[in-house]
């Protein structure tokens, strides 16, 4: 019987020994050094992101960060530089505003106005407290933070969670509050003996592995997606069918879906050539990227290194394809397979590959529920993918290539891009599992779709511009031209052709 042996918990004011400040980036693995034996000063030669890694040594598990080598024997081929100079830089470098410089210079009084992120800047920036569980992760706050938080957690399972609330009140922790509460929950931190030390460990980087620069794709959006992943969870057909095992896989599949994303589309990636397209052959390029950055980290933290190897290779591949079943491209063939089963009605969750295969429609459908929220949540998250749709389109713009579909500030519009992707992607999906589970979150999701795509159109209409109609009489276009000329823009926008086919950039996930 193997014994999971739980690490104390350290005072702050004592000495931490190395084997605990194992932190990733701060020494270089290679073949021939212990994991946590004292680096050599040559091999700490190169860093690229949150990565510290010896030139000579290609034995990298996993790709967690860009620009991270690995060996064709693990199953991976060889990286190949991108042709584009341009490319060559950190993602996270893409949006940087150039406000931030004087961030550094802020006086005492804002530093005391931006007291509630402080703490967490300290936490990103110390080499010391990385992949250290905090002590008292809340109490930094005052009492009537650290309340609120509790209060809402109590209330976790509700559709209306307001998910950037409960981020500001846990100092940007929303991540690893949240996964570790669910976790806690379901009692599978004693079901598992996950090491706490190790759990902390791994939520701290996931979170941190997350890009803050990006508006939409960032922690708060894994954040917001393992809640709707819990709701989905407490579902009256899953409840009584999922196991403890199918439940951790889910809640660390929502957590890790788009782990490490750039805040650039896939179409990006193939049309510069980027590495990662190459490596991963213009197949699911960010979700297999995200799906390797969580087994890397995984395999970094040893969250599961107690488990018998063919059980943690097993959830590995699971985790994947949980993760796989995010990419858009592939959203009808997904539904095309949920309706079958749904026609036939031979859907068996007592077998496990329906149960699988379920998790994975529930993970698509938390990805892309936006449309789904309440008005006020839905329009932040709308405002917030747009944005990183147009920031992308400026940098294709700035280094002159061909600006993706939705990606241009100059002809799409928040409004019509989420009309198109309501009525081409999130409708039929949404249709489909009310079809599977009829229930009143089911009806409540409909409902709000349905409002807050009127909200759009009403916008829409508010907005359009009068000298743009007074443009179009005097060039002697009539009004069903406009119409015309309206529609074609919003299928455009939306990737509707005669065929509806949906295009990956067009996708929320």
């Amino acid at each position: 019987m193997e014994v999971c042996y739980q690490l104390p918990v350290l005072p702050l004011d004592r000495p931490v020994p190395k084997h605990v400040l194992s932190r990733r980036g701060a020494i270089s693995f290679s073949s021939s050094s212990s994991l946590f034996g004292a680096p050599d000063p040559r091999q700490l030669s190169q860093r690229r992101g949150a990565i510290s890694y010896d030139s000579s040594d290609q034995t990298a598990l996993y790709i967690r960060m860009l620009d991270v080598r690995v060996r064709s024997q693990v199953g991976f081929e060889p990286e190949r530089r991108s042709s584009h100079p341009y490319l060559c830089i950190d993602f996270r470098t893409l949006h940087t505003r150039l406000s931030c410089v004087s961030t550094s210079a802020s006086s005492g009084p804002e530093r005391r106005v931006h007291r509630l992120l402080s703490f967490q800047r300290y936490l990103h920036s110390s080499r010391l407290l990385r992949g250290v569980p905090q002590q008292i992760p809340l109490h930094i706050l005052d009492e009537d933070y650290t309340g609120q938080a509790r209060c809402m957690l109590e209330k976790v399972g509700n559709w209306n969670f307001d998910i950037f609330l409960f981020d500001k009140l846990t100092n940007g922790n929303s991540l690893i509050t949240l996964t570790f509460h669910l976790l806690n929950q379901y009692g599978l931190v004693e079901l598992f003996r996950l090491d706490m030390v190790k759990l902390w460990r791994f939520l701290v980087m996931v979170q941190e592995d997350y890009h803050s620069d990006n508006p939409y794709h960032n922690a708060v959006h894994a954040a917001d997606v393992t809640q709707a992943m819990y709701c989905y969870l407490r579902e009256p057909l899953l409840a009584k069918s999922l196991t403890s095992y199918d439940i951790l896989l889910g809640i660390l599949a929502a957590a890790t879906h788009d782990l490490d994303h750039p805040g650039v589309n896939q179409p990006f990636l193939i049309k510069t050539d980027h590495y990662l397209a190459t490596l991963y052959r213009n197949t699911s390029v960010l979700e297999n990227h995200h799906w390797k950055s969580a087994v890397g980290l995984f395999r970094e933290t040893g969250l599961f290194s107690h488990l018998p190897a063919e059980d943690s290779l097993s959830m590995e591949r699971e985790l994947g394809s949980l993760i796989l079943a995010t990419d858009i491209s592939r959203q009808n063939d997904y539904l095309s397979r949920f309706r079958v089963h749904l026609d036939q009605e031979d859907l068996c969750l007592s077998n496990y590959s329906h149960r699988h295969f379920i998790l994975q429609m529930a993970l698509k459908c938390a990805d892309i529920c936006n449309p789904c929220r309440p008005w006020e949540l839905s329009k932040q998250w709308s405002e917030r993918v747009t944005e990183e749709f147009f920031q992308q389109g400026d940098i294709e713009k700035k280094h002159k290539l061909e600006v993706s579909p939705l990606c241009d500030r100059q002809k799409n519009t928040v409004g019509n891009i989420q009309i198109g992707f309501i009525t081409y992607v999130a409708e039929p999906l949404f249709a489909e599992w009310a079809r599977f589970s009829d229930t009143r979150l089911s009806q409540t999701m409909l409902g709000h779709m349905g409002l807050n795509k009127a909200s759009w159109s009403g916008l829409q209409q508010e907005q359009t511009p009068v000298s743009e109609e007074a443009e179009a009489s005097i060039a002697g276009t009539d009004t069903e031209g406009a119409a015309v000329r309206r529609d074609s823009t919003t299928a455009t926008a939306t990737g509707g052709t005669s065929s509806k086919e949906i295009p990956q950039g067009s996708s929320e996930s």
